[in-house]
């Protein structure tokens, strides 16, 4: 078993998007294959429903698939194809673009007028970049949570994890994407398969991820070419860590706890043409994907 090293940690960065929401990007169109299969990651979470309320009015997708998950507030959802519906605290939705949608996304508030959510961007392979569209919503209920003997909860939102399986299917980048929470000065190792690439964001707490061990499991520094990772450096809220080959990742959560997303993917190591919303393997293709738009022929006939 070999530990991850810790090849990079960065703060999400302020960002104004869709009418004016106000939300934080751990990453995204800079490197776009940095994180492939991922392509950009958004965590939108503001006390202030001005700051939301305006939302992510109709716009286009093609060649992708959005991963939504909410923690707290809601977000009412509608689409080209006549599709709607609401995404409640803990719920999931999966959009796969493809051949290409139109679609809003209105955030709402708790009643202490909170939002809190996530949204990740999985590239499509391009044999699947003009398939069909298609959602799937999934209630909070039916994502297993596992409890572990230390305190430790690990909700799978996709994927599966120690025999628990998400009832989530068919998502080209196979994602594994868990959202976990490990209290107060608890040591933990989960494990990640070898050959995807994983990254972890913080939310809450903060911890210290190992880059290597001793045999006491000890964290020490690693050195990485040029770039010196101090992971005796506590991470915490909207920290990005992105984690090098190995199959273990290791987490010493700080005096308060934390709680963070793991996710991980099977890189498609292929071309990448983006532009907004659109994105495809040539330029050729966005050309004809903006044309199309222009057209009234981004909407495919579904058969």
């Amino acid at each position: 078993m070999s530990i991850r090293p810790v090849i990079s940690t960065t703060d999400a960065t302020p960002t104004l998007e869709g009418a004016g929401v106000k939300l934080h990007r751990a990453f995204g169109f800079h490197e776009p294959d940095r994180f492939d299969p991922f392509l950009l990651f958004d965590d939108f979470r503001n006390d202030r429903p001005e700051d939301f309320e305006s939302g992510f009015p109709w716009h286009p997708h093609r060649g992708i698939e959005t991963i939504t998950y909410v923690l707290s507030g809601t977000v009412e959802h509608g689409d080209s194809l006549g599709n709607k519906g609401s995404l409640g605290a803990g719920d999931l939705q999966l959009m796969t673009a493809g051949s290409g949608i139109l679609h809003q996304e209105m955030p709402k508030g708790n009643a202490q007028g909170q939002m809190h959510g996530f949204q990740l961007w999985a590239n499509l392979p391009a044999s699947l970049k003009m398939t069909a569209p298609r959602y799937q919503d999934i209630q909070s209920r039916d994502l297993p949570l596992l409890e572990e003997d230390d305190g430790s909860k690990i909700k799978i939102i996709i994927g599966d994890y120690k025999g628990r399986k998400s009832p989530v299917d068919g998502i080209a980048a196979d994602p594994q994407y868990l959202d976990i929470s490990i209290p107060a000065g608890v040591r933990k190792t989960l494990t990640v398969d070898t050959y995807r690439q994983a990254f972890a964001y913080i939310f809450e707490g903060a911890g210290q991820f190992a880059a290597a061990s001793d045999a006491q499991g000890v964290l020490v520094e690693k050195s990485l070419g040029d770039t010196e990772v101090n992971v005796r450096d506590m991470s915490g809220n909207r920290t990005l860590v992105q984690f090098g080959t190995g199959n273990e990742v290791t987490v010493q959560a700080g005096p308060k706890g934390i709680r963070f997303l793991l996710i991980s993917g099977a890189p498609l190591q292929e071309p990448i043409a983006w532009h907004g919303p659109i994105v495809m393997n040539t330029k050729e293709e966005i050309r004809q994907a903006i044309s199309d738009l222009n057209n009234n022929q981004f909407i495919k006939p579904q058969h």
